[in-house]
């Protein structure tokens, strides 16, 4: 039996057996009453402002995520943008620059229509993750203090990124708007931990990139803690566990109560032994697909974690004003 056979049959019986765990799960829920869905309850945004919040923006398959406390603004990530520097069909894609610009105008404006962002991470070279920079930051209205940008390395970069993606070109745009901006870069990212407001910010995975392997530039994403009053939200960017991150970093995390899942929640993220031990109360998709079926089994019906996609809820804010009464906001819309 040839081995590409032999693959094709385990990953026939892999998939069959998640499938019929996924069933025996889900009946076994239905039968005894257990209602994750049921666990938070989501209230349309009221257009309310102000306090401490988490938004996730809906801006499709990307991220774009607005930390918000004590009347000051910052952005982790975002979101694809509609620039195709070297015109690959593959990169022709829906961006959403003009959608966090729109957002940010309504909700963070001053009375004067200003916008302060006192720091922007960009969690790595992706242009679904900085592909609205450089958008952002040419705003008249926009004025940025500082940026944590990951330093990226092409030459220890799998060669079908370098050849098929944007990496390099998007990261040289966000490297030039903050530079425009006049705002102080940082790009040692090794234990950054710092205060925002009322909130604590901790990046995991700022080591720089191994210069004897080349990996995917997933696999050197960083991860944002946010932290208030004991209560813990994990963005994690886009970490997965092809290379051990998910692994290596579980113990560092340690438990969390809210998980913004890691690339996108698509196939090797969210592995068992990750969810286990950061065992998250819900989790947030950024994304308009449903997540991996892997991921789907390991979050929802082996830890019990509902996940919410910011698509299906049109934008999602965690209000963390109160951590002992955590409230849910969706369908953010702005007139």
């Amino acid at each position: 039996m040839s081995k590409l056979k032999k693959a094709l049959i385990i990953t026939a019986a892999v998939i069959g057996i998640l499938v019929l765990m996924a069933g025996i799960v889900a009946g076994s829920c239905a039968l005894f009453g257990m209602a994750v869905e049921d666990d938070f309850i989501f209230v349309a945004y009221d257009g309310s402002k102000g306090g401490d919040r988490i938004h996730f923006l809906d801006v499709g398959n990307s991220d774009a995520i607005l930390l918000e406390s004590d009347g000051r603004f910052a952005l982790v990530d975002c979101g694809e943008d509609n620039d195709n520097p070297r015109g690959f069909s593959s990169l022709d894609l829906q961006g959403y620059e003009d959608r966090v610009v729109d957002y940010l105008n309504a909700y963070c404006a001053d009375e004067d229509g200003q916008i302060y962002l006192e720091f922007i991470i960009g969690t790595h070279a992706h242009s679904d993750h900085l592909g609205g920079f450089d958008t952002v930051l040419s705003q008249d209205n926009v004025h940025l203090e500082r940026a944590y940008l990951k330093r990226y390395y092409e030459d220890r970069i799998k060669s079908s990124e370098v050849e098929g993606w944007d990496n390099k070109e998007v990261y040289e745009q966000t490297l030039a708007a903050v530079e425009a901006q006049g705002a102080e870069l940082i790009q040692d990212l090794e234990d950054v931990s710092f205060t925002f407001g009322n909130f604590q910010i901790t990046l995991f995975n700022g080591q720089e990139a191994d210069p004897d392997d080349k990996v995917g530039e997933n696999e050197n994403s960083l991860g944002v803690m946010v932290e208030k009053d004991g209560y813990r939200v994990f963005l994690a960017g886009d970490l997965n566990n092809f290379d051990g991150d998910e692994k290596r970093l579980a113990p560092e995390i340690g438990k969390v109560d809210v998980l913004k899942l890691g690339h996108h929640g698509y196939l090797g993220s969210s592995t068992l032994g990750y969810i286990r031990t950061l065992d998250p109360d819900l989790a947030i998709q950024t994304n308009d697909n449903p997540a991996n079926l892997s991921v789907q089994v390991v979050v929802t019906m082996i830890n019990m974690t509902p996940i919410y996609q910011t698509a299906e809820h049109e934008g999602i804010i965690l209000d963390l004003g109160d951590v002992d009464n955590i409230k849910l906001y969706d369908r953010v819309h702005f007139s």
